[in-house]
């Protein structure tokens, strides 16, 4: 039980003062934004989304092909995303919002109509080359989560 107290006092001092530190730090709004919209342009969300409901099994393949990320105003940006309408692949722009918590951006979106596919709710959170988040689709939501795939630069 002591050194169980003991690890609880040397992880809220190093936590206290990690976020002491960090609170110093001033973001550069301006400087992330570049790097989302970079890094988001031209890549591919690889990884897998779940289905709450018991019956389904879990880890599921998932792909988004993003064309584009450009900020429009405050806090609006516009996706473009190749998605596929029946036998099309259609390139389909989104104006969607752009949380950041610190550096971290978050997209939201909330009962947001797609024609040709439905309403949807997500938020899909950032970081390195990650991303994870939850998802609504009419009565069907779960979480998604995998990597930001880059193409390799051409020679």
């Amino acid at each position: 039980m002591r050194r169980l107290l003991l690890v609880f006092a040397v992880l809220s001092t190093v936590s206290a003062s990690t976020l002491a530190a960090d609170s110093d730090k001033k973001v550069d709004r301006q400087a992330l934004e570049k790097a989302f919209a970079s890094k988001l342009t031209g890549a591919t969300l690889a990884g897998f989304f779940s289905l709450d409901s018991k019956e389904s099994a879990p880890n599921k393949p998932d792909r988004y092909q993003i064309v584009s990320a450009k900020k429009l105003n405050g806090d609006d940006w516009v996706i473009t995303s190749k998605m596929k309408i029946g036998d099309n692949e259609v390139d389909i722009p989104i104006v969607i919002k752009v949380y950041w918590a610190d550096d971290t951006p978050v997209i939201s979106l909330t009962d947001l109509t797609i024609p040709g596919m439905g309403t949807f709710t997500a938020r899909v959170m950032f970081y390195g080359d990650r991303y994870a988040g939850t998802w609504q689709h009419g009565e069907k939501g779960g979480h998604m989560w995998g990597i930001v795939e880059k193409p390799s630069p051409k020679n």
